[in-house]
């Protein structure tokens, strides 16, 4: 199985419980064939937490069952520790033992991200950026494929914690799963989907199509001209008037990965314009602060990246 059929595989087999979000999975795919971690923000009863459950049951390990999935309900009590584990004395070998946290498995659902302290939300950084838990002196790496998908409702303000800029930079892209139309609404009052067909779905792909699907989406080509384009839209984030706090470098790499693994889900070995300008928001509207929120960042990048894409058809 070569990259562009695991992908569709993936988003063919996602659709049977996600409902009439083709674009979403299109996107989310190409986040986890990047090698990236996704933030899915949205209002409540919306499937973010399905959607993590599905993508887990979808890919097999070695042994043909569902990959390591590990669920992190995250509430104001939680301890760094509970996340990562931790070193426990084991009497009878008068040792310690590395008790393993769930940020060790194939994939994690960091379900309400931002209803636990900044603390414990740190927790996550060393493993989302470096793949590497660091417990005492010692280092512990998750299994591969890793990737995190969290969630946070961003209609409620009581008992949350900001994510903090370190943090949101670490998510490759932030998604909206949104409202879905009436046809889709129709067809979830018939089957249940999150109750029904996700208890029926088993792998479509094995982990070493995953992989190969990884390696494929890296040797996209991208042209010279977008990767320029690509850089300048980072730049303009941190020259622009109207921006406090700019994206980061690795947001650029994050933009330049995300646009292969887009073209690859598109059935495409090539980066187009398109492509760029679809991935613009989700990319980069996370990551940068704003002199005025009132001005309207998902404007402004989209103004922006136009007269990038605009400079090229010119030049």
């Amino acid at each position: 199985m070569n990259g562009e059929e695991a992908a569709r595989a993936l988003i063919n087999s996602a659709g049977a419980v996600i409902k009439g979000k083709r674009e979403f999975l299109e996107l989310l795919t190409a986040a986890v064939l990047a090698g990236g971690h996704v933030l899915i923000e949205d209002n409540p009863g919306l499937g973010k937490t399905t959607v993590a459950k599905t993508f887990a049951r979808l890919i097999a390990d070695p042994d043909g069952k569902a990959m390591l999935f590990k669920r992190i309900q995250f509430t104001p009590d939680l301890l760094p520790y509970d996340i990562t584990g931790v070193d426990v004395f084991d009497p009878e070998t008068r040792s310690f033992r590395f008790v393993p946290g769930p940020v060790l498995a194939n994939i994690v659902l960091a379900d309400e991200i931002n209803r636990t302290t900044p603390k414990v939300q740190s927790a996550l950084l060393e493993v989302m950026a470096e793949r590497q838990v660091t417990i005492g002196m010692t280092t512990h790496a998750p299994p591969e494929p890793f990737f995190v998908i969290a969630t946070q409702n961003p209609i409620e303000s009581e008992g949350t914690f900001p994510l903090p800029a370190a943090q949101l930079d670490r998510f490759m892209m932030r998604l909206s799963l949104g409202y879905p139309d009436r046809e889709s609404e129709l067809a979830i009052l018939d089957e249940d989907p999150s109750e029904h067909a996700l208890g029926r779905l088993e792998p479509v792909i094995q982990a070493a199509d995953f992989l190969e699907a990884q390696k494929a989406s890296e040797a996209v080509y991208c042209h010279p001209a977008l990767r320029d384009a690509i850089a300048d839209i980072v730049r303009d984030t941190r020259i622009h008037r109207n921006f406090l706090l700019g994206a980061s470098p690795r947001a650029g790499l994050h933009f330049l990965k995300a646009a292969k693994a887009t073209a690859l889900v598109k059935g495409r070995n090539y980066v187009t314009d398109e492509d760029i300008a679809v991935l613009a928001g989700p990319v980069l509207l996370h990551r940068f602060k704003l002199r005025d929120p009132r001005s309207g960042g998902d404007k402004l990048i989209r103004e922006i990246c136009l007269a990038r894409i605009e400079g090229i058809k010119t030049s």
